[in-house]
């Protein structure tokens, strides 16, 4: 069936807009002017723009899709002030959903930056138990890499004064010895994974539930991370979301970043059936590894080449050592896998950036290894990943958050160029955008918002943290769009509205090229396209 949008602002290139698109089937036929399209558009369904600016769908280069529905089902603990107003909610949430508690209350979504300033402390089991003592409660902090657990939850972790350690992990102890319920990285994953987990059937309803969210927002592909860490069994996850296309359910494109916590893991996933498996009509596909090399900056556990500021003697938490992952690294190059690996502080940057080195044929990085978050860098160490052709993925919107964080931790020069999205722009890195959702919100416009102004939500502060990184419109659309494409071997059909290309579009209700560079954030679809398929229309 063919559809012919016209009276459009028909963003096809920096600088280069059309009026009208002509789609047949998947792709889009023609692109051009309103009298050219609809003089060749015969019979198909027409759609008058009214004028409105229509983009290529944007294509979230790293998040959790399935976490995200998960995340929806559970206590939203992201607007609280203080831990006692933590306690409070999930108590509440508690007696309201006794059936989605009655084995465990678990929530990913708590931060203490954003407490009010007299009450900026971490829960502890304490605090907890004052929810629950005979169910386990695990609250992670919103970036994951930290959380508290309750004495329940300690118990069951097989946490106690006389076994208080976790390789690749901290636990943090009170004076006796005893953990005081705090977890960062390997220690937290453990206490996440001591809840029940949902059935299958829960987890599809949860991811078509995140879809629904992420296509109202304007996204039309996702690289996901959520098969081999929050669905270990990687065949059972893969299954559950192609089963979603099978039945003509699901809504965009996916493609999935898997999470293999050792080599054996990689090499059972190698050795696997999902390995090389073919994808679902260019809709579902199976990617690259993702590995993670170190924590954040919000739990003080990304790795850094200085100690941090405000904690002196910490360099972060290393969740891989050197050794496993350059195995991992050449384990996967020798079988033509791609890398993706979370990386935040710039000790974990530079390591990972001489692994994927070291695995290069002919000095090129053919595979396309990427960065993920790529946050606190240094001039010197943006030219070296340059030099090297890594990719980055980048999330904006941690901007909202860290940019109260940073300078307290790693002080003024490495906040001017954390998040170095224009310098990496200038140096011609390939740097895609994306949001970790639900670490962050995945909704685009709040992640180009922050590109663009390098302010919170709120709008601090004036003038923009360190305003000679921000970016324009078009470059952070591109990132959006072109990059992320690139980042997935697809930048020939996916990432522009051209002929040829996937009819993968969306119109919005505002003019996000004219528009005032603070209100971006209030940008919406009316209407969303994948392959030539409407999935969301206001």
């Amino acid at each position: 069936m063919k559809k012919a949008f016209y009276n459009g602002k028909v963003y096809v290139d920096r600088d280069v807009f059309k009026e009208a698109i002509l789609v047949e089937h998947d792709r889009i036929t023609a692109v051009g002017k309103n009298e050219d399209i609809l003089s060749v558009a015969g019979d198909a369904e027409k759609y008058d723009c009214e004028g409105r600016t229509v983009i290529p769908g944007f294509n979230d280069s790293h998040l959790h899709l399935a976490y995200l529905g998960q995340s929806m089902m559970n206590v939203d603990l992201s607007n609280c002030k203080s831990v006692e107003e933590i306690v409070d909610k999930c108590i509440a949430f508690r007696k309201a959903h006794p059936e989605r508690a009655k084995n465990g209350l678990f929530s990913q979504s708590w931060n203490q930056d954003d407490f009010d300033p007299d009450k900026r402390r971490v829960p502890t089991r304490h605090d907890l138990d004052k929810i629950a003592t005979d169910i386990p409660v695990v609250l992670a902090r919103r970036c994951g890499h930290s959380s508290t657990a309750n004495t329940k939850a300690l118990k069951m972790i097989g946490l106690s004064k006389e076994n208080n350690k976790i390789e690749g992990g901290d636990v943090i102890l009170e004076e006796d010895g005893t953990p005081n319920g705090y977890l960062c990285e390997n220690a937290a994953f453990a206490a996440m994974n001591i809840l029940p987990p949902p059935t299958m059937e829960q987890r599809k309803a949860a991811l078509l539930k995140a879809m629904e969210y992420a296509v109202a927002h304007g996204i039309t592909s996702v690289q996901s991370n959520d098969v081999g860490i929050m669905i270990p069994d990687r065949k059972q996850g893969h299954d559950m979301i192609r089963s979603l296309y099978e039945e003509g359910k699901a809504l965009l494109r996916y493609r999935s970043q898997v999470g293999c916590p050792g080599m054996q893991d990689l090499k059972d996933f190698i050795a696997g059936p999902e390995f090389r498996e073919e994808g679902f009509d260019d809709w579902f596909s199976i990617g690259p590894l993702k590995m993670f090399k170190d924590g954040s900056l919000g739990a003080r556990t990304a790795t850094v080449r200085h100690e941090y500021l405000d904690d002196p003697g910490n360099f972060g938490v290393e969740t891989t050592d050197d050794e496993t992952q350059q195995k991992m690294v050449d384990y996967a190059a020798a079988h033509d896998l791609q890398v993706v690996t979370h990386v935040i502080g710039d000790d974990a940057i530079e390591k990972t950036t001489a692994a994927y080195e070291k695995t290069y044929t002919g000095g090129e990085n053919k595979l396309r290894h990427c960065l993920i978050h790529c946050q606190i860098t240094d001039l010197p160490l943006l030219e070296r990943i340059k030099e090297s052709g890594v990719l980055i993925a980048y999330q904006p919107i941690f901007l909202q958050s860290d940019l109260h964080a940073i300078e307290s931790r790693c002080g003024k020069d490495l906040s001017a160029t954390f998040l170095a999205m224009k310098t990496a722009k200038d140096l011609d890195i390939r740097a895609s955008y994306g949001s970790d959702c639900p670490v962050e919100d995945c909704n685009p416009f709040l992640c180009v918002y922050c590109a663009v102004n390098r302010k919170d939500l709120t709008g601090f502060p004036e003038g923009g943290f360190y305003p000679a990184e921000c970016v324009d419109v078009p470059t952070a659309i591109d990132a959006y769009t072109v990059e992320s494409a690139y980042m997935e071997f697809k930048e020939d059909v996916k990432g522009r509205i051209k002929p040829g290309h996937y009819a993968d579009l969306v119109i919005l209700d505002q003019d996000i090229f004219t528009v005032d560079p603070m209100k971006i954030k209030d940008i919406l679809p009316v209407l969303t396209m994948v392959g030539g398929k409407i999935v969301y229309q206001k």
